[in-house]
């Protein structure tokens, strides 16, 4: 008697999780407000070459004048779990090198437009569609800044095709988040 075996497909929150399962795209604030319910947090849409702009509700553009990142080029990484923050619905999270002392928004490369795919060589293919907490935790350890302030996976340079790297201003050796 023969007994066949079946392979379950193995259950999302068991995949390892690395860089390509990221979705970090080239974005451009084009509006930035004070959360109505938050003193300590900013609203930002943005655009990412997408019909409708990105919302995202972060903390860290709170120390960063509003005027200064209107118009910014940055990174986001687009397929987290929408979450409410505070009544309003965030969509993403604006990718900065931190240190201890000092936050820096990642600039993309020059050239690079809004909607453009960062990616990191060696860990191409397509992305996650949505990221939970849990796997998201497992990637951003391996985020940070190298001696020349590139912004990496695992040692990878995030990488705009045909554009070059993004990179923090001055932080190197630091966590990317």
């Amino acid at each position: 008697m023969k007994v066949e075996k079946t392979v379950e497909a193995p259950d999302q929150e068991d995949v390892e999780m690395d860089g390509k399962h990221l979705s970090l795209r080239v974005g451009r604030i084009i509006s930035a407000e004070k959360h109505p319910d938050a003193r300590s947090l900013v609203v930002v849409q943005v655009d990412v070459g997408e019909a409708s702009p990105t919302t995202v509700v972060s903390g860290l553009l709170k120390l960063f004048p509003l005027d200064q990142v209107l118009n910014r080029m940055v990174i986001l990484l687009c397929n987290l779990r929408p979450a409410k923050v505070r009544g309003v619905l965030s969509q993403a999270m604006v990718m900065c090198a931190t240190s201890p002392d000092k936050v820096e928004i990642l600039d993309p490369p020059g050239g690079a437009e809004p909607g453009d795919r960062v990616t990191f060589l060696g860990f191409l293919a397509e992305p996650e569609k949505e990221l939970f907490d849990k796997k998201k935790e497992q990637v951003l350890c391996d985020l940070c800044t190298d001696g020349h302030c590139v912004a990496t996976y695992r040692g990878a340079a995030f990488i705009v095709a045909g554009k070059g790297v993004c990179r923090a201003q001055t932080l190197s050796h630091c966590a990317v988040k």
